[in-house]
């Protein structure tokens, strides 16, 4: 079963994305040459805090920290690290989620620390891009594959334009989200439209695809969470909370 939200049920939701909305801006913020993502962490953690949220992410499975920073040839779920001291050029790929008043926010975003390498600006666009379009797929009465597959062409469009075969990684995608971070329906980041559920006022999706700049396989690290490109490639991550409305998608985590 897929949740549905009443308003004021969306508009908590909204109150939880506001949240790491404010902890997401305060990292890229912070994320300099020499800080640790560990530092990182603690910044967002806190802020989630001084709202009266608590972090989703921390305890969850058993991962330990507030965010997921994934750097570089990281895909997701990266561990914050006080070993974990960024360089300038890296790739920073952060995760954030919080839960206000029993109402989940989720959102990610991908930074370039100090000047962009022009791929990975690229790239992070690119990734951008796919997401925004798979938001404005999010209509009553469309299909779930209907934004997979709006995602989908957005990277298609990327290729052509930039000439670099960004990999789109399949192994995760999006999510259901509302009283619980991951439900149902999971949301592939590639498809034929037309298929599966049909979208419903008050429903909410996570959507968020991951691309590389090379091959779209990825391996898991001995720490049982950091998601790898399995060439080595860099990948980038970008996701919003999105609502379904009689008005069009209404984005839940961004800001104000």
């Amino acid at each position: 079963m897929i949740e549905i939200k009443n308003r004021t049920e969306l508009e908590a939701m909204r109150a939880a994305g506001l949240v790491v909305a404010r902890a997401l801006a305060l990292v890229a913020e912070h994320a300099h040459a020499g800080v640790s993502t560990a530092e990182l962490d603690e910044l967002a953690e806190q802020t989630i805090r001084d709202a009266g949220a608590v972090p989703s992410f921390k305890g969850y499975h058993g991962f330990p920290a507030s965010i997921c920073a994934s750097v570089n040839d990281q895909v997701v779920h990266g561990i914050p690290s006080r070993d974990q001291v960024l360089a300038e050029g890296d790739l920073l790929s952060v995760d954030c989620g919080a839960i206000l008043d029993g109402w989940h926010g989720d959102s990610a975003v991908t930074l370039s620390v100090g000047s962009p390498r022009d791929g990975d600006r690229r790239l992070s666009e690119a990734c951008r891009e796919a997401m925004l379009a798979g938001i404005e797929a999010i209509r009553p009465d469309s299909r779930l594959s209907d934004v997979s597959h709006a995602v989908e062409r957005a990277v298609l469009a990327a290729r052509a334009r930039d000439g670099v075969e960004y990999g789109i990684v399949t192994d995760y995608g999006g999510h259901g989200i509302g009283t619980e971070m991951h439900m149902e329906p999971f949301l592939p980041n590639y498809g034929r439209p037309g298929r599966g559920p049909r979208l419903r006022t008050g429903m909410a999706l996570a959507v968020e695809p991951m691309l590389t700049l090379g091959t779209a396989e990825t391996e898991e690290l001995e720490d049982g969470w950091t998601v790898v490109t399995a060439d080595g490639s860099r990948a980038a991550h970008w996701e919003h909370t999105v609502a379904v409305t009689d008005d069009g998608p209404w984005v839940l985590t961004a800001p104000e």
